[in-house]
């Protein structure tokens, strides 16, 4: 594993078969596994490059099996991290050699849905389509729409703070999330907001708890927004002849004060790979393609598209195609939705980024990525958020030849720096995870990590829930009482508990 983690516990370690048995009291059947061939499929998640077996996995399927594990694991001092559908590309939830990995997939079940007060009650284990599913036939539905959204669960989006295609008009995950019920490491079992709008007073613990990356607390039920569907929803597609025009097209039409359901934004080789794939009807001789829709009454989409259409001419586009029908608005999300996997017929591997800035810095970004693609000798396809500047650049490599895996992972460094630079952050929804946790000084400065140390003290004071993850190279000095960074960084002291 090329990632620097926390060095495993060799008491932990000499201690397997007992802990494995203790957690086989604790959640009997099949719910521990502790076979090599069982714990492979866990050993990473979606970022594949960095992988790890776990000491033992557990999936309870109660919250009183979460709090009893939790709380055993708290007394022998043992680290856990909780992992939901694995679909991570941030590295948030890959395993350590001497901690139990807390699978949350069978917490799968939609609780209650109350349409009079617009929300559902759900499990972590239930899918992100899934909450749209079990809504539509009312014509309601689940906003935060990650690509990723027919597997990935939504107690792995309230960890990360997870966006979407519409996420630009209708929020992230923070913005349509109500309330959840959490476990302590301690296995104190803790509930934060509800069903109701208004806030609780006090501090904003769900706003802390989402995306906290599961350094605080495990997740075991979420309460969620559910949205009317528009009246009306409609796409165009807008092809130019350079990313660069593209980006500025962007800017001017949120400029212009049009807030489109979503703006997303593909380069050629993004756009080639998924036509390939999807077939969505995509122009293949332009450089880059801008999806946007409109969505509310029919009148009002209708002046907003010739509005959109307008700035796109002015801003050099080539092309413009207005979808006719709820068929083909579908098919240009197809594509869109699918252009990961599609840039998997393009290239063996691929380290997919994640980094937002302010969309005026679009063209310039843009060409700082073509620059270092050419520095690195790494192609890079670019998918990304671009109503709201989240940058996902799907950098090309092949981890059997020589050091294009080292050459990635430094392009993608580089990126993050460029998006910090023009005054942007280091992750939009992806999470910091192992991916982007020793660039955090690069946008935090020491008193800002001091902090944010001191909150995670504050929840977990032996640093057991996913330790390695966010914060750069952590490490306890038990003489001193005291939690120190590598690199020259500066000492985090840890304060007692509140």
């Amino acid at each position: 594993m090329a990632v620097a983690m926390p060095k495993p516990s060799a008491a932990i370690l000499s201690r397997r078969a007992a802990i494995v048995d203790a957690l086989k009291a604790i959640v009997p059947g099949e719910g521990v596994v502790d076979g090599i061939t069982g714990m492979r499929p866990f050993e990473t998640d979606g970022l594949t490059a960095y992988r790890q077996l776990p000491l033992v996995v557990v999936l309870p399927e109660t919250v009183g099996q979460v709090a009893a594990v939790l709380r055993y694991c708290h007394q022998q001092d043992i680290p856990v991290v909780p992992r939901g559908s694995g679909t991570s590309l941030s590295g948030g939830a890959l395993p350590l050699e001497d901690g139990v990995l807390l699978v949350m997939s069978r917490f799968n079940r939609v609780l209650d849905i109350d349409f009079d007060n617009r929300c559902a009650v759900v499990q972590p284990g239930v899918t992100n389509l899934g909450i749209t599913r079990a809504v539509e036939h009312r014509g309601f539905y689940y906003a935060p729409d990650p690509s990723s959204q027919i597997a990935c669960s939504i107690g792995g989006n309230v960890a990360e703070n997870s966006g979407g295609v519409h996420c630009l008009k209708y929020g992230l995950t923070a913005n349509n999330v109500l309330g959840v019920e959490f476990v302590t490491i301690e296995g104190e079992v803790v509930r934060l907001g509800g069903k109701h709008l208004d806030g609780d007073g006090g501090y904003d613990l769900l706003g802390l708890m989402t995306g906290s990356e599961g350094l605080l607390g495990v997740v075991t039920e979420v309460t969620v927004r559910i949205l009317q569907k528009p009246e009306t929803a409609r796409a165009v597609l807008i092809g130019f002849p350079s990313s660069e025009e593209a980006g500025a097209c962007v800017a001017e039409i949120i400029g212009k004060g049009i807030i489109p359901g979503g703006m997303e934004m593909m380069d050629r080789p993004a756009i080639h790979a998924a036509e390939a794939f999807v077939h969505a009807g995509y122009p293949l001789d332009v450089e880059a393609l801008l999806i946007v829709e409109l969505d509310g009454p029919g009148a009002e989409v209708d002046h907003l598209l010739a509005a959109v259409e307008a700035i796109g001419n002015a801003n050099g586009a080539v092309t413009c195609r207005v979808s006719q029908s709820e068929e083909e608005r579908a098919a240009f999300w197809a594509g869109r939705k699918a252009a990961f996997p599609a840039v998997g017929r393009i290239s063996p591997d691929y380290y997919c980024m994640d980094g937002t800035i302010p969309r005026k810095e679009l063209p310039r970004v843009l060409a700082g990525m073509k620059a270092l693609s050419e520095r690195y000798g790494l192609g890079v396809a670019n998918v990304f958020h671009a109503g709201d500047g989240n940058l996902h650049p799907l950098i090309l490599y092949d981890a059997n030849k020589g050091d294009e895996l080292h050459r990635a992972e430094a392009f993608g460094n580089d990126i993050l720096r460029l998006c910090v630079e023009v005054g942007g952050v280091l992750t939009g929804e992806h999470g910091v995870g192992v991916e982007k946790r020793d660039l955090m000084p690069e946008m935090f400065s020491e008193d800002d990590l001091k902090h944010q140390q001191r909150v995670k003290c504050a929840f977990d004071a032996k640093h057991l829930l996913n330790p390695g993850k966010v914060f750069p190279q952590l490490h306890r000095c038990a003489e001193l009482g005291r939690m120190h960074v590598h690199k020259g960084q500066v000492a985090f002291p840890e304060l007692p508990r509140f």
